[in-house]
Order: structure tokens, then sequence, then C-alpha cells
């Protein structure tokens, strides 16, 4: 036994470059279990600056100097920030608010219907079934109506520091933008001259986390504004709040598009009941995530890895579980990332064993 695991780490750990990836994955795991929370700030800003950076290369290739075209992309992401912030405190919030005060009489609205449903389907339903998904709904009322008062203890001491990250955030941007080279040259300037395997990883993630970053993003406000409109349409109550919840549920792959669901329908079955109309809801819906698996999915993220859905819902369920929200968002290129790793692996110390 003692011969196979010396033989194993000899193939696999003899070379010092693949003792320094080894090392380079732990420090990164390492910061993210007990770092996470204080490089928040950080995190956010490399992910707008690989949203900004696709436009600051955009410009450039029509001969745009460098700073202005990062002056350029920085303008653009202060206006869309504030753009955001307004939308969000004022039709967001609002519904919000409208949801809150209403929600006592949802909760009514919502016993009346479903104590409606023995009488309309007799053959599929039972009064008994009705009575505990009634004990049922009650009991997640309980939790959720004493959830929203923790949350709310908790997360209002940090609204300065919100405030703080509008501020902190966009300089940090900036400066990613700008010296690029500079830090990306320091950090070179810390390993091997000679790097063939951290190299060939880092050209296969390069593209492809600025890729799934920005096609991410894209998703997230088309679905968002699509949904929207068929919302609207159809004067779908919290239109704007139920609408925002499905865009960022693209978020999470498979899961979110779920769980985003049961509102959507929940909002439109008190609205309407299980009548024409909420049926027409729920087809445009419908159609609305078919395009988005479909179509837009496969036109933004052509050029990533595939990787099996197993895999995915795994690595949603572990960086997330590890990470929290940063650890869903990027759990796809943290998979990805882990699958270059052992796909360039081998082949590297194959070659090394050669010669």
């Amino acid at each position: 036994m003692a011969n196979v695991f010396r033989k194993w780490y000899e193939q696999r750990f003899h070379d010092e470059e693949a003792m320094l990836l080894l090392l380079i994955l732990c420090t990164g795991v390492g910061l993210i279990l007990f770092f996470g929370e204080i490089l928040t700030p950080v995190i956010a800003a490399l992910v707008l600056a690989f949203l900004c950076q696709g436009m600051v290369n955009y410009l450039m290739r029509y001969k745009v100097p460098h700073f202005f075209a990062v002056v350029v992309s920085f303008i653009f992401l202060l206006v869309l920030e504030f753009a955001s912030v307004s939308v969000l405190s004022t039709l967001v919030l609002g519904q919000l608010d409208n949801f809150i005060n209403e929600l006592p009489k949802l909760i009514v609205l919502l016993q009346e219907r479903l104590n409606e449903l023995p009488e309309r389907y007799p053959a599929a339903l039972s009064e008994e079934q009705v009575a505990e998904w009634s004990a049922a709904m009650n009991a997640q009322i309980a939790d959720f109506g004493q959830w929203v008062v923790t949350f709310s203890q908790s997360k209002i001491p940090n609204l300065l520091s919100f405030l703080v990250y509008l501020i902190l955030v966009p300089v940090l941007v900036f400066f990613f933008l700008k010296d690029k080279d500079k830090i990306l040259g320091w950090f070179g300037g810390l390993l091997p001259q000679q790097r063939p395997l951290l190299k060939q990883v880092w050209n296969d993630m390069n593209g492809q986390m600025a890729n799934y970053v920005r096609g991410k993003f894209i998703e997230m406000f088309i679905v968002g504004a699509i949904t929207y409109i068929v919302f609207m349409f159809f004067d779908l109550r919290y239109a704007a709040l139920l609408a925002i919840s499905v865009g960022l549920s693209v978020i999470v792959p498979y899961v979110g598009a779920f769980l985003v669901t049961i509102p959507v329908l929940m909002v439109g079955y008190l609205q309407w009941g299980l009548g024409p109309e909420f049926v027409k809801l729920f087809i445009a819906y419908l159609v609305v995530q078919l395009l988005d698996g479909n179509v837009l999915v496969p036109w933004l993220f052509s050029e990533a890895v595939n990787l099996h859905p197993v895999a995915i819902l795994l690595a949603i369920m572990f960086f997330g579980g590890i990470w929290g929200l940063w650890g869903v968002f990027f759990a796809i290129p943290l998979a990805t990332l882990i699958n270059a790793v052992l796909t360039a692996w081998p082949t590297l110390q194959s070659e090394f064993s050669a010669t």
C-alpha cells in the first residue's frame, strides 16, 4: 500500500510547479473560508472589473488610448450603479413595502382559496389534505415572520457598510482596470519564470471566467427585463419585485428557476385563482424560461466548458455551502477550474516524466 501511494505521489507531485499549483489552490480556498466576508468588496470589484474589461478591450480596438478607455468604462459603471440604486430604492422597495403590509391579507386569501379546492375538485383533494396543508403553511409563515424580524435586526447595522461599499467598490474597479498589467506583473513576479502548467490553467480560465461573468450579467438583465414586460402585460401584482427575483434566479442553474416559479405562481393564483389569466401567465412565464434555457444560454455561453448537470449541482451545493451567494455565483467557473486542473495536470506530468 505504501508503494502504491509513493508511486502515485511521484507521478502527480514530484514536479515543483505541481506543488506550487496545489499551494495556490489551497491558499485560495483558505482565503475564501476564513476571509471571504472581509474580501467581499474586493471580490465584487473583480467581478465588475471583468464586466468593464470587455468595454475597455472594445474601445482599444478602435485606437482609443487605454486610460481614456478605462475612464469611459468607469463612467458607464457609475451611471449604471446610480440607475440601479434609483430603481431599487423607488420601484422595488415600494412594492416590497406593499407586500409586507398586505401579507396578512394575502395569507387569509390563500387559506380561503385552499378551502375552496375540495369543493371544486372533490375527486382529487379532500378536506383533510387541505387542513394539513393549511397547518403546514401556518407553521412556515410563523418561521418566516421570525426570520424577517431576525434578518432586519441583523442587517440594519450593516446599512452603513453598504453605503461605504457603494463608494469603495467603484474605486477598486477603477484601479483594477487602470493598473491591470502592473497587478498581474507583480503576481507573476512571485512565481517561477518557467511555469507551463500554471500558464495552461490560467489561459484556460481567464477567458472563460470573463465570458461567464459578462454572460451571467447580460442573462440576468435580459431575463429580468423580458419577465417584467410579461408581468406588466398581465398586470401582475408586485411585477418589478418578482421580475428581479426571476432575473437573479439565473445565478443558480436549474434550482433557481424552480424556486422562483413558486412565488410567481402563488401571486398569480391569489390574484386570479385557477382561471384563464392564471393559465396564460403560466404559459408566458414557461415560454420565457424555455427561451432562456434553449436560446439565450447557448448563445451567451457557447464557449464555456460543458459540465454535466450533476457536476453543476454538486458545485453549487459545495461552494454555496462554504461561501454563500458568491460561492453559488462562481460555482460553475470554480467547477470549470477544477476540471481544467485535472485535465492539464496528468498531460503535463506525463511530459515531464518522458523528459
